[in-house]
């Protein structure tokens, strides 16, 4: 069975979580911190970068930034995993779902601004599958009502809108290392800031409330709890291994988009004959080749294809439940109806695709799917 994921291994990670166990500094923010925290801000212009133990505690630690407060209002598109809102939540923030674009599962930015209200704090968007949302026009909006804007990147690295890096397009953004992302180390999430406004409170947060990473750095003689915090750093193990990642970035992302475009050529015929969809990249965005997927008729044959699939030896697996639908906040949602968001949820098929595929796997799997339709 080729597998929808399989985590790649550069060959380095070992040998540099050998090193920093040997260098006797272990716990957050050592030597491989800092390398990983250099290269985000050097390699992508993010004026603070902050590893995190997830993307989870990334979005948490916007939400703590932004002063989220119990009323408030965020706006956050239904199509989404749920640590997207879940970290507003937390806060007591109200979640306000928007629907999804009908070209691309993310959010339809033109809906975004019939949602804001006098409580609306912060818009929330999802560059899902690594492909930019129209920034120019959420900022615009965003700056029009005095809202913060908040980049969920946990599957953008490395992908760009109008050549500037996602994730630094907001005055926050949050990515993701787990073992399913193009960058891996297991878990693992990472902070951007983008603001000099959010900066020095975001490392007080990341370290439970204290200023120690000022200590330091020699800026104050002591100390002590000046703010509310957790514990949001991982440890140099996770640092390391995830910068023997880094080195890589170039040669990962290479692989990755071969095999998005072998799959966008060899399920051609298919869109063309109107017989299923593939994913549409919006000329001020890139492809990163974090995700293909593939858009069935309905779920009834969304369904049928996963089981031929399975059938033919290849592992897809679907996505996202509509979360204005979920079991949790469904009675807490305001009734408008969302259905491109529903659409999605019904007929939206990821393929597998891993750096370490083969290429006779990637044509396993794209001959399986044109023997379906045929």
């Amino acid at each position: 069975m080729i597998p929808f994921n399989k985590p790649h291994l550069t060959g380095k990670e070992t040998a540099y979580i050998e090193e920093a166990v040997r260098s006797g500094k272990i716990s957050g923010d050592g030597m491989f911190t800092k390398k990983c925290h250099t290269f985000f801000e050097q390699h992508f212009g993010m004026h603070k970068a902050l590893l995190t133990t997830s993307c989870t505690d990334a979005l948490e630690m916007t939400a703590i930034l932004a002063n989220i407060q119990p009323g408030d209002e965020v706006i956050v598109p239904s199509y989404t995993f749920v640590s997207t809102a879940n970290a507003f939540v937390l806060r007591g923030a109200h979640i306000v779902f928007a629907d999804s674009r009908t070209d691309h599962p993310g959010i339809d930015e033109l809906k975004i601004e019939s949602l804001i209200t006098p409580r609306t704090k912060a818009i929330v968007v999802v560059h899902y599958a690594g492909v930019a949302c129209d920034m120019d026009t959420v900022n615009a909006i965003a700056k029009k009502h005095g809202v913060i804007v908040i980049e969920d990147a946990a599957q953008a690295i490395d992908s760009y809108y109008k050549g500037k890096p996602l994730g630094t397009l907001g005055e926050m953004a949050a990515f993701s290392f787990h073992e399913t992302k193009n960058i891996q180390c297991g878990e693992g999430g990472l902070l951007s800031i983008n603001t000099e406004l959010y900066a020095g409170r975001a490392e007080i947060i990341r370290e439970k409330g204290t200023n120690r990473s000022a200590f330091f750095r020699g800026e104050v003689d002591k100390y002590g709890w000046v703010d509310v915090g957790s514990s949001f750093l991982p440890s140099e193990i996770v640092a390391a291994f995830l910068y023997a990642q880094l080195e890589n970035l170039e040669r990962i992302q290479n692989r990755r988009k071969e095999l998005w475009n072998a799959y966008r050529s060899g399920l051609d015929a298919l869109q063309q004959q109107g017989k299923l969809r593939t994913p549409v990249i919006p000329d001020f965005a890139t492809n990163n080749g974090h995700m293909f997927y593939v858009l069935t008729e309905d779920l009834k044959q969304r369904t049928e294809l996963i089981d031929h699939l399975k059938a033919k030896g290849a592992f897809p697996v679907f996505h996202y439940l509509s979360l204005h639908k979920s079991p949790y906040y469904g009675d807490k949602h305001r009734g408008a109806e969302m259905p491109e968001s529903d659409r999605y949820m019904d007929t939206l098929l990821r393929l597998p695709l891993f750096v370490d595929m083969m290429d006779d796997e990637s044509r396993l799997v794209i001959d399986a799917v044109n023997s379906f339709f045929h």
